[in-house]
């Protein structure tokens, strides 16, 4: 029989799973790691799935988490495709050797999406490249939005953590007879990925569950109590039903969502209605970037940080934010400084590193240092006992305006360039060689540790730079520039 008509078969803890093999890849899709949350379940921690009798097919990608579908522009610059279902909370598992006793290193993929949107099931993060280099890669849905984190008086608090936890706990559990190594499991996620990473390395449930972790364009934070609570209140007074769990849980998913929809859109990434992660006493006690920059949580996990160079445009540049932003000129740049607590010296020297850069631009350097570059350079600079590697990706994309935005690197990393989503952000010609040296990179680092650069050292060195001027020459388009 042909290699490719293969079907390969493995029992988990709850019962057989048979996968496809794609170019001599096993692939498992769709594999349950907690029941439906549905129903009394939609606002509770998650359960364990119901075992099943015979062979369960895990052939296709299963539901996606309920959310809302991006607005023009973003969708089409973002894939993110919707499964329906309410068997939401599964996993997807590429293995080259689905063997017991393998032992292969294991990455754990989180998505991301601003904890509103986004799945696993998004072509760009298909595994598998991580798999033809050995690596057993493992990817996730998550609750999202309300359903994943809305704060309520009768509900436990961030269930999308508690999911991803969940996740991690049926890797330890099973993943060993798809051929990987419990001991040696990576996680690694992209903006509220990377968001959720930092929370998991200070989450005391989360300890143990995973060895090294990577952050791309994306810190730990968490958002005030009140100010989740308010969102949920606002969406109830919508609604018109009690702001409780129970009442929410009640309502039917479109009209849920719609709601949701309509109080986000008055939000914005430094102020407004939001949904994300709040400290807990039951799972995350304390501010997980305090905890990791003073050592009291994940000392000993080594860590891989980064950024794009001109993360900001991803915002800003479809939405003609830049051109306002330029028109508003030296107001636009006070602003931008008084909202990132910069003083004055730092937009001088951003000014003399950037000496063409107009309003706009100065401007999102200042407010991309805000939300991610300070506090990631912080955890690189607090005294931990593990390495912390740095990267920046600065290739910029061949869509006009991008430059080297958020989520770019995606493609690259997961080495899909191919795939035809992976042009909405990166446009035509993406440099093969870049993303053979990224892949390379994560797949080094998620089996030994060792991405192939020198460990940050807290002092003046500067990140891995991927791509620069002589790749963006190649491509036709402007180099970003190097920053202090």
């Amino acid at each position: 029989m042909n290699a490719e008509h293969v079907r390969p078969k493995v029992r988990t803890g709850h019962g057989v799973v048979e996968g496809r093999t794609e170019r001599g890849i096993a692939v498992f899709r769709g594999i349950p790691y907690a029941a439906p949350p549905v129903g009394p379940a939609a606002f509770a921690a998650p359960a364990p799935p119901a075992p099943w009798d015979g062979v369960r097919d895990a052939g296709a990608f299963g539901p996606t988490a309920p959310k809302v579908a991006y607005a023009a522009p973003f969708a089409t610059l973002l894939p993110d495709p919707e499964v329906p279902g309410d068997d939401c909370l599964n996993l997807n598992v590429w293995t080259p050797d689905p063997a017991p006793g393998a032992g292969l290193p294991v990455m754990v993929w989180l998505h991301g999406g601003a904890l509103t949107r986004g799945s696993s099931a998004c072509p760009v993060y298909d595994g598998s490249a991580f798999a033809r280099d050995g690596v057993v890669l493992v990817s996730l849905n998550y609750r999202l939005g309300v359903l994943g984190y809305g704060l309520f008086p009768d509900a436990p608090a961030n269930r999308g953590l508690l999911d991803q936890i969940a996740a991690l706990e049926w890797v330890r559990d099973n993943i060993r007879a798809f051929g990987g190594d419990p001991g040696r499991v990576t996680v690694f996620g992209e903006s509220a990925g990377a968001i959720s990473t930092g929370a998991l390395l200070a989450a005391p449930r989360a300890a143990g569950l995973f060895a090294r972790a990577v952050l791309q364009s994306g810190a730990p934070e968490v958002l005030p109590r009140d100010r989740v609570r308010t969102t949920v209140r606002r969406m109830a007074s919508l609604l018109k039903v009690p702001a409780t769990a129970r009442a929410f849980a009640d309502l039917d998913r479109a009209t849920l969502l719609a709601a949701q929809a309509a109080v986000l859109r008055r939000s914005g990434p430094l102020g407004g209605p939001a949904f994300g992660l709040v400290t807990d006493p039951a799972v995350l006690p304390e501010d997980p970037l305090d905890a990791l920059v003073r050592g009291r949580a994940s000392a000993d996990v080594p860590l891989m940080l980064g950024w794009t160079t001109e993360e900001y445009r991803l915002w800003l540049a479809p939405t003609g934010m830049l051109r306002r932003l330029d028109r508003l000129g030296p107001l636009a740049v006070a602003l931008a400084r008084l909202r990132s607590g910069k003083d004055r010296a730092a937009v001088r020297a951003l000014r003399t590193a950037l000496p063409t850069a107009g309003p706009a631009d100065l401007a999102g350097h200042l407010l991309t240092d805000r939300l991610l570059r300070d506090p990631l350079r912080a955890l690189a600079g607090a005294r931990r006992r593990a390495p912390v590697h740095l990267y920046e990706f600065r290739w910029p994309s061949a869509v006009p305006g991008l430059g080297a935005c958020h989520a770019l690197e995606l493609g690259f990393v997961f080495d899909t360039l191919a795939v035809p989503e992976s042009s909405w952000l990166a446009g035509p010609g993406a440099p093969q060689a870049l993303a053979d040296e990224m892949h390379a990179a994560w797949v080094a680092y998620g089996t030994g540790g060792e991405p192939g650069w020198a460990a940050y050292d807290g002092g003046a060195g500067r990140p891995k730079e991927f791509g620069g001027p002589a790749l963006a020459a190649d491509a036709g388009v402007s180099p970003t520039p190097v920053l202090p």
